[in-house]
């Protein structure tokens, strides 16, 4: 085991991590983790683009406004104003970093030089992106960036196992992780003044998932067995479009396809949007997933069709050549083809309670991005928001930490991991056993649409698995399958009992047994002990 010192430890290689440690001071030393790669995070896949006020026909009170609707109501002002008046600045940050975005060519009016796409959910054209692969563009230029940072030390493959807390002048504090190299098997200790979760969100719980694999929801369970509360965990977000082919594994199309005019299609070729909302395909992710899984199972078809091949073929291939590419590897030539599609769980809305400075309940720990919940995003996240959230909360806790970093008490050398108790497992075939029943359950019960019964079932397969997979954990040598089961069970369960305890249906939450909303809605906040 060995023990390592930092002034910020920084879980996770996304959009919140990388963003954190560019903004934090050259004098401030830190340690950034990623479980694999520094790409392999889901910010790396993102296609779409970062939403923000750009063009002078918007304004920041109609994004302001676009993400209060998509929210359904739960959105809190605070913090989406918070982050929409941010988001000019963090575009520009990200430009002068070197990010290339895609440019339009025009007359120069003013205005910033580059194309403006447009998501479901906005009144305007805000969504600034890099062709149909924002998320590549961002991720590589913010990498090469933290790679030249002499105060920045980077370990990959790389997985958190818990927090380290510590009492300092009679104050419970996060002044660590225990950290295990997923490629040599040792456990060694990271101590640290503060401690930043970036480590995404938790769409791996279900079977179908537009998410890489890394996405099990570490930070939001160790945040949670560390004493701090989550909040709207039933809002998982399902995105409508996800490739429907047996070698595409989780290959987004993205909402751009619709927002440049992209039709949804039945298999007999109808289009069908028009009968469940009036803005047609250009409605919320929540309203077109649930319309697609309604058609699906009336049906009784294994997908439906997205089509943009009635736009030019060179203006298909320009705007979307990932999309265009995959698909080609694939036998489908979108400029010809409808793209098979079906939804697929892609994005975490509830989180770790935090406030303006991504502050958690735990003093020294901090919770930016998919991981955490800051309010912004509702019953449902608007498309785009989601990368906006990284960059102006980092910018914030980064601020905030360099702020208190020199009056911040140093970790003591007393954490040690021991494993002395435990012997290695002949038996890996419980955890990918558990594993798959774990991720069907919640694709079944606990998905797009939900029963109380359904739940019922789910929760008490969460619990016996738990309880199971604790022993397991007890008894036997971790491996990185093991920790991520670990932490998915917790997940799910914080699932299916924020599911539970919302007697409505809202935004991402639809219930059978209440299909209407209530008129003084609140946020599911569950807190550590009290079940």
């Amino acid at each position: 085991m060995a023990t390592y010192r930092h002034d910020v430890l920084i879980i996770g290689s996304g959009a919140a991590g990388l963003t954190t440690a560019l903004r934090l001071p050259d004098e401030c030393q830190v340690a950034l983790l990623s479980k694999g790669e520094l790409t392999s995070a889901s910010t790396y896949y993102a296609q779409g683009g970062v939403a923000a006020v750009l063009d002078q026909q918007d304004s920041l009170e109609s994004h302001v406004a676009d993400t209060h609707v998509a929210g359904a109501g739960l959105c809190r002002d605070e913090a989406v104003r918070f982050t929409v008046e941010n988001g000019p600045d963090a575009i520009r940050w990200l430009i002068d970093l070197g990010v290339d975005f895609t440019r339009f060519e025009g007359g120069d009016d003013g205005t910033l030089p580059y194309h403006l796409t447009r998501e479901g959910g906005h009144s305007h054209r805000r969504i600034i992106h890099a062709a149909d692969a924002t998320g590549k563009a961002i991720s590589s230029t913010l990498i090469g960036q933290v790679k030249q940072k002499q105060n920045v030390t980077l370990f990959e493959h790389r997985v958190a196992v818990d927090l380290i807390l510590q009492e300092h002048h009679g104050q419970r504090r996060c002044c660590g992780a225990y950290i295990h190299n997923i490629r040599t098997g040792e456990t060694d200790v990271v101590l640290a003044r503060s401690v930043v979760l970036a480590t995404g969100g938790a769409s791996k719980v279900y079977l179908y998932t537009s998410n890489p694999d890394v996405a099990t929801g570490d930070g939001i369970a160790m945040a949670w067995r560390a004493g701090c509360r989550v909040a709207n965990m039933e809002f998982m977000q399902f995105h409508p479009t996800c490739l429907y082919h047996p070698k595409a594994k989780s290959f987004l199309i993205t909402e751009a396809i619709r927002g440049e005019g992209g039709h949804l299609l039945l298999p007999n070729g109808e289009r069908f949007m028009h009968r469940f909302d009036e803005r047609g395909e250009l409605a919320p992710r929540d309203v077109v997933a649930r319309a697609i899984d309604h058609e699906m199972k009336r049906l009784g078809a294994d997908c439906l069709y997205l089509d943009i091949s009635h736009k030019p073929a060179d203006f298909i291939i320009e705007h979307f050549p990932t999309v265009y590419a995959k698909c080609l590897q694939l036998g489908l030539d979108i400029t010809r083809d409808p793209i098979p599609v079906v939804p697929a769980a892609h994005y975490t809305c509830g989180g770790v309670v935090i406030n303006e400075h991504g502050e958690t309940d735990v003093p020294g720990l901090y919770a930016i991005g998919e991981t955490s919940f800051t309010g912004l995003h509702g019953a449902n996240r608007m498309a785009s928001n989601s990368l906006l959230e990284c960059f102006v909360y980092g910018k914030a806790a980064a601020d905030n930490i360099a702020r208190h970093l020199a009056e911040l008490p140093e970790p003591r050398d007393d954490a040690e991991w021991d494993e002395s108790q435990v012997t290695d497992s002949d038996e890996d075939v419980v955890i990918s056993h558990n594993w798959d029943e774990l991720r069907r359950f919640m694709w079944d019960y606990v998905g797009i649409v939900r029963t109380e019964k359904r739940l019922e079932r789910a929760l008490h397969r969460a619990e016996l698995l738990k309880k199971e997979i604790g022993e397991y954990y007890s008894n036997y040598h971790i491996s990185n399958d093991l920790l991520e089961l670990r932490n998915l069970v917790v997940i799910a369960e914080l699932i299916i009992r924020s599911a539970m305890s919302r007697k409505e249906s809202r935004g991402l939450h639809f219930m059978r047994d209440f299909p209407d909303s209530v008129d003084n809605p609140k946020d599911t906040v569950l807190t550590p002990g009290t079940f």
